[in-house]
Parts: structure tokens; C-alpha cells; sequence
């Protein structure tokens, strides 16, 4: 479900929070549309100069925020920020350490003017350290944590599953979360804070089970001869007929014996589950039988059953597959783009993501400024002053 009306925006759980975020790649804008999905008012602050290819640009995670055009490299756009933050309960701040700093918008001034704000400064690898002014992508952060070593298949080098783990887990939803904590916390005190939101640690916090289960055996051996890394027969992708997957997850017993059912095979005459030994050939009979029938095939045996095996999905199908369609997992914009419903549901005051088309750089910037507290003639002044950009300049401007 989409298509929020004002009312449900203010009863949301976080209705009436303003969020700035600063513009900025792909784990705060995450973070921003996590907050505007469950409600909160944020604006999408963008940087000028445009560039020529930023023209007609719009973020992809952009649903529900509007965005307002400024030139923080200009005196008068880093002074507009600033008291853009005397007005806000949150900025979410992306860039690499000292930037901010360096235009007089550190969070010892912003906070000294509004001290209820929460400065959310979201990086790769943090405020301090010996990486913290480097640059890094979601491979790097995913490296230094050390989650990086535990993945990929055995004899091959480690495999980052695209960039979700360190930019958006560890990252956009991480901090997300700091801020929502924040905001509680405020909530009691009346005061704000800076919340250090580094990528690696955000990652390596995700990963507190592989740390703290190390002891139980469950990673003693090689990197793709575990458990749960590829390792066991019974927790492993296999290829079907038609060219498509099934995943199987069938770690206990019971569900390891439904497995066995399924694909036609007795117990009695296979090697013990857990003979680590007899995995690797365990796995090419597996194999081989999945590759005997479609996809579709062995969704018809195993559907009904507790044997723990789905099919691979594709973006498509997944929109399409019954159970998400029940659920309404997944949601279409007014542009007819599908995408995930957002998550958790809550029960009372659940997200209700806007079904409008996301925004264009400066297509709000009159409007949150005026809502903000400029006058129309000091929206003037920092237009002439080439310190914000409209999409559409207003004829009375």
C-alpha cells in the first residue's frame, strides 16, 4: 500500500520530524528514505554547482523527500544550511572527515545553535582513526571489518554480495537506527547529539554472531567448508532443469529428513547429516537431482513441506510470487516502478510510502525555504547571490 494523505504523514510514527540530508551516494540516501517512509518530513539538501550530468537527475531513493538546491561552497548557501538547522531535528551528513568543518557547519557550531539537533554523520570508515579522512567504497569497508574473509566459496578468493552489506546495512540502516535512538533519547533529556556512524563498524556489529559463535565450531574450518558458508550439502543453491535455483536451508534434523523425502532419496541408506567428510559428495548427488526437474517442479514437491527449500527469485517473479502478494511486499509508484514495501510493519502506525515519482534537484527549494522561515525576498537575495536553484523558477521571484 502507497499514496499517503497529510494525515497520515502526521500520524506515522515519525510525523512531524524534520530531516535534512545532505546529498550525498548511495548509504544516506537509504537512511533518509527510511526516515520519510515511517513519516518524518525530510528534504533532500543538493549540492550546486549542477553537474552537466546531474541535470534532470533524481535519486532512486529519493521517495518521499523533496529536494532543495544549495551552493554550501558559497558563504551565503553554508548560512542558509546553518539556519536550516536551527529549525530541524535532524541532519544526516555524508561526507569525508573535516568537510563540514571546513564551511563552519561542524556540529560544535550547529549544535551550540540548536542544541535538540541530532547530527547524524554517516562515513566509511568514522570520525577518527588512521582511515577516517581516506576514501573507500562498500568492498574496502567490507574488508576492514573482517566480514569479508568469511565470504565466498571454497578455493576461490572472498566475494562481496554487490554493496549491500557495508553501504546499507552497515550503513543507511545502521544509521537510521542511531538516529531513531537518538530521537528517544532526546525525547527524556530535551538534547540533542552527534552520532558517528562508521560503514566498518556498522558491518562488523552485523556480523556480532560470526564473532561471537566462533568458539561453537561453527567456523573452524576454511572459508566454503562450513555450515553456513556453502560448505554443507544442505545449505547450498542448486541449478534446475530449466536454469533456475532452489535454495536449501535445511540445517535440524527434521527438516534434513523432509529434504531427503523430497528429492526421492531414503535415510537409511546416506552417510549421517553431519559427516563432514561425506559433504562434498553429498552435494553432486544433490545436484544431480535438482538438475533433473524445473523450478516450478520442485516448488510443487516442496512447498507444502517444512524441508526449508524456496526458489531463487528473480525481481520480477518475486513482485509476482504469491506469498509477496498476499503480504503486499512489494509497492508500485505512480510511475508504475515497483519496489519493497517498507519493513517492519507495525501495527498501529505503520509506513505508508508516498507513491509520487521522487524528486528533482531543486524542485522544492522556494517551498522548504518558506516553510523554514526565509522571506520571499531573501529567497531572492540567495538566488541572485547563485547561492540555491530552482527546477522552476517562480515568476515573482
Amino acid at each position: 500500500m502507497c499514496g499517503r494523505s497529510t494525515a497520515a504523514a502526521v500520524t506515522m510514527a515519525l510525523g512531524g520530524v524534520r530531516v535534512l540530508e545532505l546529498a550525498g551516494l548511495a548509504p544516506a540516501p537509504l537512511c533518509g528514505m527510511i526516515l520519510a517512509d515511517f513519516g518524518a518530513q525530510v528534504v533532500r539538501v543538493d549540492r550546486l554547482p549542477w553537474p552537466a550530468a546531474a541535470v534532470g537527475h533524481r535519486d532512486v531513493q529519493g521517495r518521499g523527500k523533496r529536494s532543495l538546491a544549495l551552493d554550501l561552497k558559497r558563504p551565503q548557501g553554508a548560512a542558509a544550511l546553518r539556519r536550516l538547522c536551527g529549525r530541524a531535528d535532524v541532519l544526516i551528513e555524508p561526507f569525508r572527515h573535516g568537510v563540514m568543518e571546513r564551511l563552519g557547519l561542524g556540529p560544535e557550531v550547529l549544535l551550540q545553535e540548536n542544541p535538540r539537533l541530532i547530527y547524524a554523520r554517516l562515513t566509511g570508515f568514522g570520525q577518527t582513526g588512521k582511515y577516517a579522512k581516506s576514501a573507500g567504497h562498500d568492498i574496502n569497508y567490507l574488508a576492514l571489518s573482517g566480514v569479508l574473509s568469511k565470504l565466498g566459496r571454497k578455493n576461490e578468493n572472498p566475494y562481496a554480495p554487490v554493496n549491500l552489506l557495508a553501504d546499507f546495512a552497515g550503513g543507511g540502516v545502521m544509521c537510521a537506527l542511531g538516529i531513531v535512538i537518538a530521537l528517544f533519547e532526546r525525547a527524556r533529556s530535551g538534547r540533542g547529539q552527534v552520532i558517528d556512524a562508521s560503514m566498518v563498524e556498522g558491518v562488523a556489529y552485523l556480523s556480532s554472531f560470526l564473532w561471537k559463535s566462533q568458539n561453537l565450531g561453527l567456523w573452524s574450518k576454511p572459508r566454503g567448508e562450513n555450515l553456513l558458508d556453502s560448505g554443507a550439502p544442505f545449505y547450498e543453491i542448486y541449478r534446475t532443469s530449466d536454469g533456475k535455483f532452489m535454495a536449501v536451508g535445511a540445517i535440524e534434523p527434521a527438516f534434513y529428513n523432509q529434504l531427503i523425502k523430497g528429492l526421492g532419496l531414503n535415510l537409511d541408506e546416506l552417510p549421517s547429516q553431519m559427516s563432514l567428510s561425506d559433504w562434498p559428495e553429498m552435494k553432486k548427488k544433490f545436484a544431480s537431482i535438482f538438475a533433473q526437474k524445473t523450478q516450478a517442479e520442485w516448488c510443487s514437491i516442496f512447498d507444502s513441506t517444512d524441508a526449508c527449500v524456496t526458489p531463487v527469485l528473480s525481481f520480477d517473479d518475486a513482485a509476482s510470487h504469491q506469498h509477496n502478494k498476499e503480504r503486499s511486499s512489494f509497492i508500485k509508484n505512480d510511475q508504475g516502478e515497483m519496489s519493497p514495501r517498507p519493513a517492519p510493519v507495525l501495527s498501529r502506525t505503520p509506513a505508508v510510502p508516498s507513491c509520487k515519482r521522487d524528486p528533482f534537484i531543486g524542485e522544492h527549494t522556494e517551498e522548504v525555504l518558506l516553510e523554514y522561515g526565509f522571506t520571499k525576498q531573501e529567497i531572492a537575495k540567495l538566488y541572485s547571490d547563485k547561492a540555491i536553484e530552482f527546477k522552476n523558477l517562480k515568476a515573482n521571484l
